[in-house]
């Protein structure tokens, strides 16, 4: 076979290459024609049933939705049935027992806040310490008192005290009722102050009914720290009349010990004299 065979067959066959490329060509051509035609008219009518499709099944969604809505059971609370009563508290009987604050809470719950303003800010105290008498020379002694003992739940409280010197020339005790106006938990209060006390010096004894009043400022409660100022009188109104102005100090050490500082001057026709007492006191 030439170079040239390669374009053209053989006379012989009657037939050239040329001839066949251009037949095979143009079958090819139409084929891909008749193909993209096919195709494309397919699209064009599948398309419009596809759309159609989803339409219908978004319409039947919506109203599946809306049945669904319309058949749901609507509930509504009756405002004469009573809400549901809520069960007590599973807890073991011997802790209830055991737990006065429990068993009052679940008797019944308590107004907090006004436990709080009836609940004392000071404690009852038992106070023991050493005296010091300026005015005799300042001659040392010991003073020994109980302090604020509550009557009951109310503002009254009773006090007593003892105080002399070692020489025996100073002496002095008695015994008050007072009562605080104001809740006990209050951390400013006063109370009236009515008694009976016993002053006894180098110069003058006197005795009878003890009346005054008792401021009481109360920084942190519950004995943490007060400071008191007393202004009374001893068989006021007589010619034994006796002022005595007190200022009381006291900070805790510890939960139940604290210290305490009094300051006390004894004014009479006669002479005036003072104390000063230092101790330990111990709260309730």
């Amino acid at each position: 076979m030439t170079p040239g065979s390669l374009l053209r067959l053989d006379a012989s066959d009657g037939l050239s290459l040329e001839c066949a490329t251009g037949f095979a060509s143009k079958l090819i051509i139409y084929g891909l024609l008749l193909s993209g035609v096919v195709t494309s008219a397919y699209s064009v009518q599948a398309l419009p049933s596809a759309s159609y499709s989803a339409r219908d099944l978004r319409e039947q969604k919506e109203v599946g939705l809306a049945e669904a809505i319309a058949d749901t059971p609507k509930t509504t609370q009756n405002p004469e049935v009573p809400p549901p009563a809520t069960s007590p508290l599973d807890l073991d009987p011997q802790l209830i027992e055991s737990s006065p604050v429990l068993q009052r809470w679940l008797d019944q719950v308590p107004d907090v806040l006004e436990d709080i303003k009836r609940d004392p800010s000071f404690r009852t105290r038992l106070r023991l310490g050493y005296s010091s008498f300026a005015s005799s020379n300042r001659a040392g002694g010991w003073h020994v008192g109980l302090e604020d003992v509550f009557l009951g739940r109310t503002g009254l409280t009773l006090s007593a005290d003892y105080q002399a010197s070692f020489n025996g020339r100073r002496k002095a005790w008695g015994a008050d009722l007072r009562y605080y106006v104001r809740p006990l938990g209050s951390h400013i209060n006063l109370a009236p102050v009515l008694g009976y006390r016993h002053l006894e010096t180098s110069r003058y004894t006197t005795e009878g009914l003890h009346v005054g009043a008792r401021l009481l400022l109360v920084p942190s409660r519950t004995g943490a720290a007060d400071i008191s100022l007393t202004q009374s009188w001893v068989s006021p109104g007589t010619g034994e009349e006796v002022g005595l102005t007190t200022l009381s100090f006291g900070y805790a050490l510890t939960r139940n010990l604290r210290l305490s500082t009094e300051i006390q001057k004894q004014n009479a026709r006669q002479r005036k004299d003072s104390r000063v007492g230092i101790g330990l006191e111990w709260m309730f």
